[in-house]
């Protein structure tokens, strides 16, 4: 490893190739294995299961991500996007919200499997390259204090913490509050959980800073009607952002909303 003039490359520029060798060495003793139990053969993953999760690739909706019948060669909105327009202007998932998916999403969610995120970051980090592309930082959907208090720990701040690191853009973890506790979204309605996150979500005086004049990226887990991500997009924007776009791990395709 050389610089470009022959002199020896820092040792701390070399960190990321010397990581990345030693993952391959433990692998090589240490082979990975799944979240199940089993071999892996993609990083926390069987290929069973792997295959089950159905991955949204282009072409999909530019403003909420839902998979489109076909590729135009340029940006597409599905009508409803036409239709309503939403306080974030893009959006992109890594997969459907379904029966396969849903088990890995509530087990990082309530079953303490914060190791799940990092394979979450990955694969939205692949998923949402043309929104990190132009971004200038991540923030994750917050959870009010109490109820981080009770669960430990925000499921969405532990896959963008993970994705804001591998893409190099700015991390901003405490730039939006949940200032209302508000109840579970799961079984309500859109209207209803509309209702339900009104004025929720706020960026303290002190922490404009950190947005004005910012393309930020919201990242959750699970995009469902849209209402949590729209108020805290609100938020964002009331508090100077360029543009809030969203990232999120999977997405409901029925109009009517499953209980997460």
């Amino acid at each position: 490893m050389r610089a470009e003039h022959g002199d020896f490359e820092p040792i701390w520029k070399a960190g990321p190739r010397l990581r990345g060798l030693g993952r391959g060495l433990l692998d090589l003793v240490l082979p990975p294995r799944t979240f199940e139990g089993g071999p892996a053969q993609t990083r926390g993953l069987s290929a069973e299961s792997w295959s089950r999760v159905t991955f949204l690739d282009d072409p999909v909706c530019d403003g909420c991500g839902s998979a489109l019948p076909f590729d135009s060669g340029a940006p597409e909105r599905c009508p409803l996007c036409q239709a309503r327009p939403r306080a974030f202007v893009r959006a992109r998932a890594a997969c459907v919200y379904d029966e396969h998916s849903r088990d890995l999403i509530l087990k990082l969610k309530h079953a303490d499997r914060t190791d799940l995120s990092g394979l979450m970051a990955r694969w939205l980090s692949r998923a949402a390259a043309p929104l990190l592309e132009e971004a200038d930082a991540i923030a994750p959907v917050p959870m009010h204090p109490g109820r981080l208090l009770r669960r430990r720990y925000n499921q969405a701040a532990e896959i963008a913490r993970p994705l804001a690191r591998t893409s190099g853009v700015a991390y901003l973890p405490d730039a939006l509050i949940r200032q209302r506790d508000t109840v579970s979204q799961g079984g309500k309605s859109a209207s209803g959980r509309r209702r339900n996150v009104a004025a929720a979500f706020v960026v303290p005086e002190s922490r404009r800073h950190r947005v004005i004049g910012r393309r930020i990226v919201l990242v959750d887990d699970v995009l469902t009607t849209g209402a949590t991500a729209e108020g805290c997009a609100r938020a964002l924007m009331a508090a100077g952002a360029a543009s809030v776009t969203l990232a999120v791990v999977a997405r409901v395709t029925e109009m009517q909303a499953r209980p997460i």
